[in-house]
């Protein structure tokens, strides 16, 4: 039975692995009181702010019908983009020290 949002499992299982580490990166910089003097912890609590809606959409279009749930799947893959985008950004400007 193909209902059209095959992807919705990987998507959850992606971004909540995901999410996860981006919660022990922001912990670590709290931790180590870096919070204060890097933009860091920002741009990881918007990659936060993706997945998190990344995983909710992706479980709705597990759980819901075959039309909402194919709305909800797109929504899910555009956010968990963004959200690698993000931290491929951070992690490449952090890289080059123009964040520091």
């Amino acid at each position: 039975m193909n209902r059209g949002n095959d992807k919705s499992p990987h998507i959850l299982n992606a971004s909540s692995n995901l999410l996860g580490l981006c919660f022990v990166m922001v912990t670590s910089l709290k931790f180590l009181k870096m919070n204060e003097r890097t933009v860091i912890d920002e741009t990881i609590t918007i990659a936060i702010v993706f997945f998190m809606l990344s995983c909710m959409l992706s479980f709705l279009s597990i759980r819901g019908s075959i039309k909402s749930g194919t709305r909800y799947e797109y929504l899910a893959d555009f956010l968990f983009l963004a959200g690698l985008i993000i931290l491929f950004v951070t992690a490449i400007l952090f890289l080059f020290n123009i964040i520091s």
